[in-house]
C-alpha cells in the first residue's frame, strides 16, 4: 500500500543531504516538523518548519535531553491508522499523524574515537532518537523511518510503498541495535574495565559481497566493525586489481598483522601463503628485505600475499612484479611504484596508511557448533631483557637478535610452528604439523631447497636461530634443529622434560633461551 507523506519529522545529527530532502518534501506539500540544529539548517535554506515544541505544546528542556519523548510525537507514530479506537484517542488528545521520520543518532562512536572525556561521551548517548526510530519502525505499515542519508532519494517524491517501509524498518532496527552495541561495549570495556562482559554485543556492517568463501560452494561477505577499531585490511584503500576474495582478505590480514610487528623496525617484507608466512626479512632497504624474504621460498611465493612496513618504491616494485602476486599491502607507494603496479591489472594493491599497533588490545572470536569461543588478541611481545638463558653457553648478540626475529615470525605461523632465522631473515618455516619434530624437519628441508635453488652451497639454517611456538616436549625436535645447523634456540619452556631438553642443548653446544610465553595459533 502506497502512503502519501503529509507530515515529516526531521531530526538528524549528520546534516548531510537534509536540506535537499527538506526542499523536495516541501515541494510535495509535506509539512516539516523539526528540532534544534536541524530546524535551524532547514530555516536557513528558506524552508518553513514547525518546531517540535509547537507540535507537543511542551518546550524543549534539560539541554535538549527532553524534546521528542512525548505522547503527541509517539502517538503520531504508533497509532494504527485503521484502528477506530486509536483514531478516537488521536482526536481526543489532538494528536496528528506523522508519516515520515528521518533520524540519525548522536555521534557516540565518533565522540569516543576522538578521546572525549566521560561526561561528553555520556551526553552523546541518544535517547529520543532511538525511541522515535523504534516507534516508527514498529508501525511501518503506516510510517516510513529513514535512518540512512543514502535512502533520502527514495522518499523525495512524497510517497512510500509498503516494500520500502519494510526495508526501512529492517535497516532502522539494525541501526539502533548497532548503536546500543557500541554503547554497551564502551560501558563494559572502557568504562568498567571488563575483559569478558556477561553479554558480548558485536556490531558489524556489511561491506563488499564476495564471489564465494574459501570454496566456490560457500557464500561469503565482508563485515566491518561499526565502532572505533584499528585500521586494517577492511579499511585499506584498494588502488587497483580485481575484487578481494574471502581468501585474499584472510591472507592479507595475516600478512598485515605480521608486518605490523616490525612497524617501528627496519624495512621489512613479509610473504604469506594460505595465512602462513613463507618468507620474512628485514634489510637496509625495502628492496633488500623483499629479496631476502623471496629467497626463503621462491616456490610458495608464487601467487602469494606481500606486506611491507615502508612505502613501496620502484626498486621493490620491480622485484614484486617479476612474478605473479595476488595482493600487495603497504602503508603507501610512490608514483614510480604505482606506475609499475598499474601494468599488472590483476594485482590487488592495498594502501593502509598507518600500520596497526601489534600490542593493541582486542578480542578474537571463532564460531563453533552451538556458540563462540572468545579470547584476547595474542598481543604478547617478548623483549631481550625478559629472556632467560638456560644453557651453559650464552647466546651471542647476533644469536639473540635472530632468536627474537624468529620468535616474532613464529607467533604468526600455524602450530606446530618452527622458524629458523639468520641475519634478520627467515631461513625455513615449518607450519601446521601434528608434531613439532615434523615441523622442524620440514623447515630444514625448505631451507635446503631454497639454498639449492639459489646456489648458496649451504642452507641458511647453518648458524641460525630456531624458534618454537611452544615448548619442545622431547629432545627429538631440538636435535632436528641441531642437524639443520642451528646454534641458538628460543622456546617458551615449561615442559616436564625441560631438563632433558636443556641437557641435549648443552651436549650439542647450543645456546637456548626461554620466553615463558607461548604462541599457539590454531
Amino acid at each position: 500500500m502506497d502512503i502519501k507523506i503529509t507530515r515529516a519529522l526531521l531530526s538528524v545529527s549528520d546534516k548531510t543531504g537534509i536540506v535537499e530532502l527538506g526542499q523536495a518534501l516541501a515541494a510535495q506539500g509535506v509539512e516539516l516538523v523539526s528540532t534544534g540544529g536541524t530546524a535551524t539548517a532547514l530555516r536557513n535554506a528558506g524552508l518553513e518548519v514547525r518546531d517540535i515544541s509547537d507540535l507537543t505544546g511542551f518546550p524543549e528542556m534539560m539541554d535538549g535531553r527532553v524534546k521528542t519523548l512525548h505522547p503527541k510525537v509517539h502517538g503520531g507514530l504508533l497509532s494504527v491508522r485503521t484502528n477506530p479506537e486509536h483514531q478516537a484517542s488521536m482526536a481526543e488528545h489532538a494528536i496528528v499523524p506523522i508519516d515520515l521520520v528521518v533520524v540519525n543518532l548522536y555521534p557516540f562512536a565518533a565522540t569516543v574515537a576522538k578521546g572525549a572525556d566521560r561526561d561528553e561521551i555520556i551526553e552523546n548517548i541518544d535517547i529520543g532518537g532511538p525511541s522515535m526510530v523504534r516507534s516508527a519502525a514498529k508501525n511501518h505499515e503506516s510510517v516510513a523511518i529513514v535512518t540512512d542519508p543514502a535512502d533520502y532519494a527514495l522518499v523525495m517524491g512524497g510517497t512510500t510503498t509498503l516494500e520500502q517501509r519494510r526495508s526501512f524498518a529492517a535497516k532502522a532496527y539494525a541501526a539502533t541495535a548497532a548503536y546500543d552495541a557500541m554503547i554497551s561495549s564502551w560501558f563494559a570495556f572502557a568504562d568498567q574495565g571488563e575483559a569478558f562482559p556477561e553479554t558480548l554485543n558485536i556490531s558489524l556492517k556489511r561491506g563488499p559481497a564476495l564471489r564465494y568463501g574459501e570454496n566456490p560452494h560457500q557464500q561469503a561477505a565482508f563485515y566491518a566493525a561499526t565502532g572505533p577499531a584499528a585500521r586494517g585490511i577492511g579499511q585499506a584503500r584498494q588502488l587497483q586489481g580485481k575484487e578481494l576474495s574471502y581468501n585474499n582478505y584472510n591472507d592479507a590480514d595475516a600478512a598485515l598483522e605480521l608486518v605490523s610487528e616490525f612497524r617501528d623496525g627496519p624495512p621489512t617484507a613479509v610473504i604469506v601463503k594460505h595465512a602462513n608466512p613463507c618468507g620474512v626479512a628485514s634489510g637496509a632497504t625495502l628492496a633488500e628485505a623483499y629479496a631476502a624474504a623471496f629467497a626463503c621460498d621462491t616456490v610458495s611465493a608464487f601467487g602469494g600475499i606481500i606486506a611491507v612496513n615502508r612505502p613501496l618504491d620502484r626498486a621493490t616494485a620491480e622485484q614484486i612484479t617479476g612474478i605473479f602476486t595476488e595482493v600487495v599491502v603497504a602503508p603507501d607507494a610512490d608514483e614510480e611504484a604505482l606506475a609499475l603496479f598499474a601494468a599488472k591489472k590483476n594485482l590487488r594493491l592495498l594502501l593502509t596508511g598507518e600500520l596497526p599497533d601489534p600490542a593493541r588490545a582486542g578480542l578474537f572470536a571463532k564460531s563453533i557448533a552451538g556458540g563462540w569461543l572468545v579470547q584476547g588478541r595474542d598481543n604478547g611481545i617478548i623483549t631481550r631483557d625478559q629472556l632467560k638463558v638456560v644453557t651453559q653457553r650464552q647466546p651471542t648478540e647476533q644469536e639473540l637478535a635472530d632468536c627474537l626475529f624468529a620468535w616474532t615470525v613464529a607467533k604468526h605461523v600455524k602450530s606446530n610452528a618452527i622458524v629458523y632465522a639468520k641475519d634478520g631473515s627467515t631461513a625455513g618455516v615449518g607450519a601446521g604439523q601434528m608434531n613439532r619434530l615434523e615441523s622442524a624437519r620440514i623447515a630444514a628441508w625448505k631451507a635446503k631447497d631454497a639454498a639449492d635453488k639459489a646456489g648458496w652451497g649451504t642452507p641458511r639454517t647453518i648458524g641460525s636461530a630456531v624458534a618454537s611456538d611452544a615448548f619442545f616436549p622431547f629432545a627429538d625436535g631440538l636435535m632436528a634443529a641441531v642437524e639443520a645447523g642451528a646454534t641458538a634456540v628460543i622456546q617458551p619452556g615449561g615442559s616436564i622434560r625441560d631438563d632433558e631438553v636443556i641437557a641435549a642443548a648443552d651436549a650439542a653446544g647450543l645456546a637456548m633461551v626461554f620466553t615463558g610465553m607461548r604462541h599457539f595459533r590454531h
